[in-house]
């Protein structure tokens, strides 16, 4: 059995008796800020990560995917469609090089799918804006035309399949590509 410091004892009669631990000195305000700021600096912290993430994403991904935990060197991010799990997965080496070489020892990125902020009404101007710059509109590579279909698609599709992802699905129904087949219906 553990043995309460002094400070924390009390004796009553044939009875000690636990107290609370004594209050720590009252700091000011300014001292308190600057102490949480030291810590949200520090190697490791997932504050000083959601500091840097805007420059270490870039705009377009930092706008639809966010650090959600670092625990051991793992990275979890979590994204706001599927589309941009996609995008985060398809530029996995680039954000690994850019997360170590802004200082943060991160081994391994995680990706889920994460709802950060409500959906936009349907019809509204921001539900516009939102699908003008969704993955699979807008890609760093820019847009091109697949082979098959001559849909328009990402040219980072283009460039992982060989066709867009239409066609992928497809063939992922016949069981012709990798994947398992969707429920088309």
């Amino acid at each position: 059995m553990a043995i309460a410091p002094r400070n924390q004892t009390r004796r009553q009669g044939d009875v000690n008796v636990l107290v609370p631990a004594p209050r720590p000195p009252i700091k000011g305000i300014t001292s308190c800020l600057e102490q949480l700021q030291q810590h949200w600096k520090a190697d490791g912290s997932l504050a000083a990560l959601w500091n840097a993430w805007p420059k270490i994403a870039g705009p377009q991904l930092a706008s639809h995917c966010r650090p959600l935990q670092l625990r051991g060197g793992r990275l979890v991010v979590g994204a706001s469609h599927p589309q941009w799990l996609q995008a985060l997965r398809f530029n996995k080496h680039q954000l690994l090089g850019a997360l170590r070489g802004a200082g943060f020892s991160v081994k391994d990125l995680v990706f889920q799918h994460h709802l950060c902020q409500p959906l936009p009404a349907a019809g509204t101007e921001q539900e516009a804006q939102v699908w003008a710059q969704h993955p699979s509109r807008v890609d760093v590579f820019g847009m091109g035309s697949c082979q098959a279909c001559e849909r328009p698609a990402p040219r980072g599709e283009l460039q992982r399949w060989g066709h867009c992802s239409f066609c992928q699905r497809l063939l992922m129904d016949e069981g012709i590509a990798m994947g398992t087949a969707s429920d088309a219906g």
